[in-house]
């Protein structure tokens, strides 16, 4: 598959060191994705990151609730809600954008999950699904029609990503072997990396690896 440089987009989610090994929410394997993600920085013409900027508190957090352990699942005011180990505290050295990660392509970062009450998976809107980061209308002024995503992790913040932007009729791409997953236990002995693929496939999502990527 060959990039298109005016028209294509590299998103990097939630490279954190706050969702990698030693970080307070940890991805299996999530250091991983940094050579991969740099190898494809120097393809892509240009690129966008997001980060979890979390205050402390946060409503997403297992910690805020009394009784309640990091994996249960409550019901918010926007719909169900998996609570998490507190992460990607705004400001601290965990929640910055990785430091081996060549940040020269990165045209704009855009920060989530800073509300209080709401949690922040996607890019693109909060997880009311109706607030919007500002992404859309930055990616269309630059008219950019297809996101190539990357980063942590495969089955929440990267899936929310890509099913929003298909909605909003972007084409998306996911570069699996530059993504790694957390894979909750989910219904019928299926997990939440099951449930992501199923999703985003019957959405027209391709996944691909980063070797099928030529640049222009």
């Amino acid at each position: 598959m060959q990039i298109d440089p005016r028209h294509d987009i590299l998103g990097l989610i939630d490279v954190q060191p706050t969702f990698m090994p030693g970080g307070e929410l940890p991805v299996t394997d999530g250091d991983a994705v940094l050579p991969v993600i740099n190898r494809l920085l120097r393809r892509f013409g240009h690129a966008f990151a997001t980060q979890d900027w979390h205050p402390a508190g946060h409503a997403s957090f297992a910690s805020a609730h009394p009784g309640r352990q990091p994996y249960d699942t409550i019901e918010m005011p926007y719909g169900q809600q998996v609570l998490w180990p507190d992460h990607g505290i705004a400001g601290t050295p965990s929640a910055e954008i990785h430091h081996d990660i060549d940040q020269t392509r990165i045209e704009v970062i855009i920060r989530k999950g800073f509300r209080p009450h709401l949690d922040s998976y996607s890019a693109l809107f909060e997880n009311d699904r109706e607030t919007p980061t500002g992404l859309e209308a930055w990616l269309r002024q630059r008219e950019f029609t297809r996101i190539f995503l990357c980063g942590l992790a495969t089955d929440f913040c990267v899936a929310w990503s890509a099913e929003d932007a298909v909605h909003l009729g972007f084409t998306v791409i996911v570069i699996q072997n530059a993504c790694r997953g957390i894979g909750l236990p989910a219904s019928d002995s299926r997990t939440t990396m099951d449930n992501a693929r199923d999703r985003l496939t019957a959405l027209g999502v391709m996944f691909i690896d980063s070797g099928a990527l030529h640049p222009a």
